[in-house]
């Protein structure tokens, strides 16, 4: 125990810090995830959309324990693997943009309460961050270069580093989940307002499908 605090003291504070504000800078970038948690949360209010980052910070659990054990570069490396992660997560966001599209009529903003709803909401954004190969070649290219081979136990560090991405990921995106849904209730004084908003908000998964598949 005290060998892993000594070497940990070589991966630094000044380390972690900079990996920090990188990471919150790459966050607050207009990215799918952001997106998608503005639009989930002015489509059915704050709640919705701090779900939905729950589910979207799970995803990542997911992806930082691939790259951990190697699993990101071997579907990197395999044109067959990469093809077919590329394939269902931009059939998924397909599916998603078709189904809000349908719902383009409605006349209202619906804000559904429930663990049914809740579950589904998380379930939704699991699904899209598990499914998007664009964050396994961002884990690829962003993570590796902050671990200090000298400082020993890399698995480790990659392990506490992606938990403080997560950390910081999941405040950011309910902070914007609570100013997003601010806007629900000055939209919903206008009829018309949910009818674009479901329009933009397939027009979004649409477009982030589409880029998916030219990763």
């Amino acid at each position: 125990m005290e060998e892993i605090s000594f070497q940990f003291s070589i991966f630094n504070f000044q380390l972690i810090a900079s990996f920090l504000m990188l990471a919150i800078a790459l966050t607050l970038m207009p990215g799918p995830d952001i997106l998608f948690v503005i639009t989930q949360s002015i489509r059915q209010g704050k709640k919705a959309g701090i779900v939905f980052a729950l589910g979207l910070c799970a995803g990542l659990i997911f992806h930082i324990a691939a790259i951990t054990l190697g699993v990101s570069a071997l579907i990197k490396s395999s044109p067959t693997a990469f093809l077919v992660l590329k394939v269902a997560g931009a059939t998924y966001l397909f599916y998603l943009g078709i189904k809000v599209f349908l719902s383009r009529n409605e006349s209202s903003f619906v804000i559904e309460e429930g663990k049914k709803e809740e579950g589904n909401l998380f379930r939704k954004g699991v699904l899209m961050n598990i499914l998007n190969p664009k964050v396994i070649l961002f884990f690829l290219s962003f993570f590796p270069s902050f671990v200090k081979v000298e400082a020993g136990y890399p698995a480790l560090q990659m392990c506490f580093l992606g938990l403080l991405f997560i950390i910081q990921a999941f405040v950011i995106f309910s902070l914007v989940a609570v100013l997003a849904s601010r806007l629900t209730n000055l939209l919903m004084k206008n009829p018309k307002s949910a009818f674009w908003v479901n329009i933009i908000t397939a027009i979004i998964y649409f477009i982030i499908g589409i880029s998916i598949l030219f990763v």
